[in-house]
């Protein structure tokens, strides 16, 4: 570790793989929509847009694994922040997926007015 260092947590490099990640994902946006509009290159696009999220995915988790083994930036306090970073991610799924059953369930059990009083309402096609 470095010894100037007066503090337990690692402030980070400027890295690329943001922004990488970043174009990965829009040509994978785009790619996908250009495949099922059957538009040319929708095809090639979209899976150079995966292989680019994916080469991505693989590089920013080895700076990671590098920092944290080779280097040694990833002290008790930086671990135990990643720990609580990735309880609140799951947590914040958990209640994102527990509001879209509960409308769900609003909506089919008690139906507005608005929308003819019957789920699913008519012209949906269910």
């Amino acid at each position: 570790m470095i010894e100037s260092q007066r503090h337990s947590y690692h402030l980070v490099d400027p890295s690329p793989w943001p922004i990488s990640g970043s174009l990965g994902a829009l040509a994978t946006t785009v790619g996908g929509v250009m495949y099922m509009h059957s538009f040319q290159g929708g095809a090639t696009l979209l899976s150079l847009g995966l292989v680019f999220l994916l080469y991505t995915m693989f590089v920013w988790w080895r700076d990671v694994l590098r920092e944290s083994t080779l280097e040694g930036h990833h002290t008790k306090v930086v671990q135990l922040g990643l720990r609580y970073g990735f309880l609140l991610f799951i947590v914040s799924e958990v209640m994102f997926f527990f509001a879209l059953f509960w409308a769900s369930s609003h909506s089919s059990l008690a139906p507005m007015v608005e929308i003819g009083v019957i789920w699913p309402q008519k012209g949906l096609g269910f």
